[in-house]
This record gives structure tokens, sequence and C-alpha cells, in this order.
């Protein structure tokens, strides 16, 4: 009976890791095609680093690599691997626990910052507004028309000559019927829309890693018993 809990504890491992490690391909593969189709420098200069496509290929990296050794781990079921996948997920819970601590913490501060960021990209866009249609101004225009924004604040900071066409909907007919709201206030609604979701998305999330963690040390244990710890 033991021996079949264990086995079907091995088998759900593999099922689970091998699912993750292929969602993990796909964000990673996300991830690229985002860095080489958009510029998001434009919006926030001193947080490019911070940008979605980065954010997506490292999440992608460390989502292929954790499942990938817990899969190995147990079909192999190696002692080394096991650990290790342990301990990477009982690091990243903590790194999750921390920054969702420090975003709620420093709140103001980040959002400060946010906005100071979108003001230096705009004032940089509006710079090469006139010389440039595809370089640093394309990253507003695809936020501005997804969102239905105008600038930070409103079209008044785009300046009275340099309005881009993407701050209103089919500005050839209208032409004066720009977005009322800027593209911060807008990010900040949609932000607090989806705090509900964005926190028990988290609550799951390391629910999911307890259970990985459990399942891992289980099968460790009784690898240890059974004195295959090195087994490759």
């Amino acid at each position: 009976m033991a021996q079949g809990c264990l086995k079907c504890l091995k088998v759900t491992m593999c099922v689970a890791n091998f699912l993750c490690f292929m969602c993990g391909v796909a964000v990673l593969s996300f991830g690229v095609y985002m860095m080489v189709n958009f510029k998001f420098a434009a919006l926030t200069p001193t947080l490019a680093s911070f940008n979605l496509a980065n954010m997506l290929l490292i999440s992608g990296i460390v989502i292929t690599c954790v499942s990938f050794l817990g899969f190995l781990g147990a079909l192999k079921e190696n002692r080394c691997l096991l650990l290790t996948f342990f301990l990477l997920l009982f690091f990243l819970m903590l790194v999750e626990l921390t920054v969702a601590r420090l975003l709620l913490v420093y709140e103001r501060e980040i959002a400060k910052l946010v906005a100071d960021d979108l003001n230096e990209g705009l004032k940089k866009a509006k710079s090469t507004h006139s010389n440039s249609t595809d370089g640093i101004k394309s990253d507003w225009d695809l936020v501005q028309e997804q969102l239905k924004c105008c600038g930070v604040n409103n079209v008044t900071d785009w300046g009275d000559n340099n309005v881009p066409s993407s701050c209103c909907e089919k500005c050839d007919i209208t032409p004066q019927k720009y977005w009322e709201k800027g593209c911060l206030l807008t990010l900040k609604n949609l932000f607090e829309e989806n705090f509900l979701t964005t926190g028990i998305s988290v609550i799951v999330l390391c629910i999911v890693e307890v259970l990985g963690m459990c399942f891992a040390m289980t099968l460790f244990c009784h690898i240890s018993r059974s004195g295959l710890g090195y087994k490759l």
C-alpha cells in the first residue's frame, strides 16, 4: 500500500513538473517575442530593466529550471535533485512574500517613482516625436491605444502641437476627441481592479509551492530509507 502511494506521488510530481516546464517554455518564448518586438525603455527609462518582457523572460527561465529539477529528481529518484528542488521552491516562496510585503509597505514611494519615471519617458518621447515614427514613441502609442489614455496625467502633457494619433480613436474623423484620462491614473485603476485577483493568485502559488515542497521531502525521505539516494 505504501509503495503504491509513493509510486503515485512520484508520477504526480513528474506530471506536474512536466506541465510547469511546458508553461515555463511558453512564458519564456512570449518574453523573447516581447523583447524583440517592443522597446519598453521609452515608458520608464529608469525602470527599463523591470519591464514586462524582462519579467516574463526571468519568470520563464526560473519556472523551466525549477520544474526540470523536480521532474528529473522524481523520475530518477535522486536525493540531491529533490533537495535542490525543495530549497529552490522555499527560496522562491520567501522572495514572493518579501516582494508582496515591500509593495504594500512602500506603495506610495513606488507610485511616486513610477510617476516620475513616466514623466521622464514622456519628455524623451516628445523630443523625438517630430524626428521618428517608429522609435521611442512607439511604446507610448501601444500603451495609449490599448489602455485608451493620453499622456501621464492628461492630453496636455504632450503639448499643443505634439499630440500623437494614439491619443484618440479615429483621429482623422474627430481630431479633437482625445482620451480624457492619463495613463498613470488608468494604470493605477487597473492595478486596483485586479488587486484581489493578484492576491488570490499569489496565495494559490504559495500553496502549490508548499505542496511541491511536501511531495519532494516525502519522496526524499523514502529514498533515504530505501538506500537509493544516489541512484542515477
